[in-house]
């Protein structure tokens, strides 16, 4: 061990706390207590949850090697969860996020024309955002609720049996 480590993980402490303010880690202390000890890292989808919240709705590099930090993970390990899992953005995205279901169920249902009277009402295709910031749309695989197909999430809200009068009062509702 180097004489200059100790110092570097000071540091590296000292930035983590910075990232994570004491409230988010209050927050990922909470799902880290509903497992055993040797365990945490199994907190890493509400950590992530969590910190993506705070800062806007996307991770960067560094908050990703922060929560590693605080779990006691290896970074790629992070990387890997975030990467994986759609509800994650890595980049900035708009103030409303628009998923819509292009599954079996729902294509069969129309999920083609709603994603075709959002890419015309909103001049953007999957992964893009409008130039005022106001929505960013998705592509999901799967949402959960092929009953009631065609569907789509605006949020952490579904909206189910779409239209287009239906997606235009969802898309004017979120202002």
């Amino acid at each position: 061990m180097s004489v200059g480590q100790p110092e570097r993980r000071k540091s590296r402490n000292r930035e983590e706390e910075n990232l994570l303010s004491s409230e988010v880690r209050q927050q990922i202390d909470y799902w880290i207590a509903k497992y055993p000890p040797e365990r945490k890292q199994s907190a890493v989808i509400p950590a992530l949850h969590i910190v993506q919240a705070v800062n806007g709705g996307y991770l960067t590099d560094k908050l990703l090697d922060a929560v590693a930090e605080y779990l006691e993970m290896r970074p790629i390990s992070v990387y890997e969860v975030a990467t994986f899992y759609s509800m994650y953005e890595l980049k900035p995205i708009g103030r409303h996020k628009i998923s819509v279901c292009t599954n079996i169920s729902c294509q069969l249902s129309g999920s083609d024309e709603v994603v075709a009277h959002l890419q015309k009402r909103l001049g953007i295709g999957f992964g893009e955002t409008t130039p005022d910031h106001r929505f960013t749309v998705k592509e999901a695989e799967c949402l959960g609720a092929c009953g009631g197909a065609p569907m789509m999430m605006a949020g952490h809200t579904y909206h189910e049996n779409l239209t287009s009068e239906k997606i235009d009062q969802i898309l004017e509702a979120l202002k």
